[in-house]
C-alpha cells in the first residue's frame, strides 16, 4: 500500500512535533535524575530491537529486508552506548572502597 501526501504530511508533522515535546522534557530534567532516566530510556529502546527485527522478518521484499538490518544495527548501537555511558557514571559515584 503506498502512503498518500496527506498521510506523510500528517506522519512529519507529527515527528515535528514530537521533537519538540522531547526537547522540552529532555531540558527540564535535573542532572541528579539523568543516570535513572537513562537506564529507563535504554530498556525502551531495547523495544526497538524487536520492531527492527519484526521489520526485518516480514519477507515483504529487500527493501524491507535492508531497512530491518540498518534498524537493528543502529538501535542495538544506542542500546550497548547507552548502557556503556550509564555504567560510566554509575562509577562515579562508587567510593574507593567498592569492588567491582
Amino acid at each position: 500500500m503506498i502512503a498518500t501526501m496527506p498521510d506523510i504530511l500528517v506522519n512529519v508533522i507529527i515527528f515535528v512535533l514530537a521533537m519538540f515535546i522531547g526537547f522540552e522534557v529532555i531540558t527540564k530534567v535535573p542532572p541528579t535524575l539523568h543516570t535513572p532516566l537513562m537506564s529507563g530510556s535504554n530498556a525502551i529502546s531495547g523495544i526497538s530491537i524487536v520492531g527492527a527485527l519484526v521489520i526485518a522478518g516480514m519477507g515483504e521484499g529487500v527493501l524491507f529486508d535492508v531497512i530491518g538490518m540498518v534498524a537493528v544495527v543502529a538501535a542495538t548501537i544506542n542500546v550497548v552506548g547507552g548502557f556503556m555511558v550509564t555504567d560510566r557514571m554509575l562509577q562515579m559515584f562508587r567510593r574507593d572502597t567498592d569492588t567491582n
